[in-house]
């Protein structure tokens, strides 16, 4: 492989150039902020279309002439470009991480996130069906040692517990899981986006295939940009175990689908 003779100019003075770089930083960013705070800052059609038209412009911009000839600075041609290109790389940016789209699904606003009773008041109803209750202690099917609604954590053989301990330990966990989850949403969908059927929903499924899969997920992504129906239908992707479809989380994905859809048109 030979590199041009003029590389160097290119690399550092040609707009379409410019606009490769910032289409990659556009690309990049949001992504290594979800990965260093496990959030979304940014709307994801927002900077991922905005990169895409940048990248094209980029590939686009070669067969252009930049006038790298005319000298050792950028031309003032040049100049405008790449002010331009990096203007517009900003504004998406802070359009990514300011606003969302509206949901397409006909969804009226509501008027603020949703409390901790009124999540409760479906959620707990909901894993209590599909995880079951164990009084005592007993390991299941890989031998892990699991008491009342599927509860793991600090579990000894021999251990009991009566039908009110189980549920208060079943909502405390629930709402563990619910704040952990809202670490991957967006202001606007914990904020306008979550009905207490749709947390419910989302908090059960991860739950049920823990918290980190559910928020790096793409019933997460799709929320998150708005996609309502979509982030529903995402849900029911997760119905296998081992690789093989399971029919009992199969009927949990469905009841949980149906409760996410709750609202929308």
């Amino acid at each position: 492989m030979k590199l041009v003779d003029n590389w160097q100019a290119i690399l550092l003075r040609s707009h379409s150039m410019w606009a490769v770089y910032l289409g990659i930083a556009l690309l990049g960013v949001p992504e290594g902020l979800f990965w260093i705070f496990e959030r979304q800052f940014m709307n994801p059609y927002v900077t991922g279309f905005g990169g895409l038209g940048l990248m094209i412009y980029g590939g686009l911009g070669r067969i252009v002439d930049q006038e790298l000839a005319a000298g050792k600075h950028i031309s003032r041609i040049a100049r405008v470009v790449i002010v331009a290109i990096i203007f517009f790389a900003a504004a998406m940016l802070l359009a990514g991480m300011s606003s969302a789209p509206v949901s397409a699904d006909g969804e009226p606003p509501l008027s603020g996130p949703v409390s901790e009773a009124e999540f409760l008041r479906v959620a707990e109803p909901l894993v209590a069906k599909w995880e079951g209750k164990r009084n005592e202690a007993y390991p299941d099917i890989v031998g892990v040692w699991t008491i009342c609604y599927g509860h793991t954590r600090d579990v000894r053989p021999g251990d009991v517990m009566n039908d009110a301990q189980c549920n208060a330990l079943l909502r405390a966990e629930l709402l563990e899981y619910r704040e952990g989850l809202h670490r991957y949403f967006v202001a606007q969908t914990i904020a306008s986006r979550l009905t207490p059927e749709r947390d419910a929903a989302y908090t059960s499924t991860a739950y049920n295939v823990g918290i980190a899969g559910m928020g790096k997920s793409t019933a997460t992504r799709r929320l998150n940009a708005g996609d309502i129906a979509g982030g529903c239908d995402a849900l029911t992707w997760w119905n296998k175990a081992g690789g093989r479809v399971v029919r009992g989380l199969v009927r949990r994905r469905a009841d949980e689908f149906r409760l996410c859809m709750v609202g929308v048109a």
